[in-house]
């Protein structure tokens, strides 16, 4: 399984989340969006307005019919394939998912590091780790 870690470094969550959403919709996935509550609030807007002409399935209610499920547990009642770990806590349950996206800004960077300590080399998992460069796009690193 993967496990992406993006390090949000020049734009916010808002602003990288939607496009994540929208590509793992289009393969056929279902995600679990998992925050603190007052952060899946603003979430939930952001995913109904972050562009003019789209719309990403999501909601809270209703939990088994949702493509995109905002939630402050990581149970996926959706049936979700994918987690996306928006408040910058690593959750070990993150591990049930076929694949994990675990955002974490220059706050919450010794606990990413930590996790990232603690997946590296564990067998069936992969660690991948993405930075913006100064233009803003996604790179890997090492």
């Amino acid at each position: 399984m993967v496990v992406n870690f993006y390090h949000l470094t020049q734009a916010p969550l808002e602003r990288i989340l939607p496009s994540i959403c929208e590509r793992l919709l289009a393969e056929g996935a279902r995600v679990l969006l998992v925050g603190e509550a007052g952060q899946l609030a603003r979430l939930d807007e952001q995913l109904w307005t972050y562009a003019k002409d789209s719309f990403l399935p999501h909601g809270r209610a209703r939990a088994e019919s949702q493509p995109i499920l905002l939630s402050t547990e990581p149970e996926p009642v959706n049936g979700a394939t994918a987690i996306a770990l928006a408040d910058g806590l690593w959750r070990e349950d993150a591990l049930r998912f076929e694949r994990a996206y675990f955002f974490f800004d220059t706050e919450s960077l010794d606990g990413a590091r930590e996790a990232w300590r603690g997946l590296r080399g564990r067998e069936g998992v992969e660690p991948r780790y993405w930075k913006q460069d100064d233009s803003g796009k996604w790179v890997q690193g090492p």
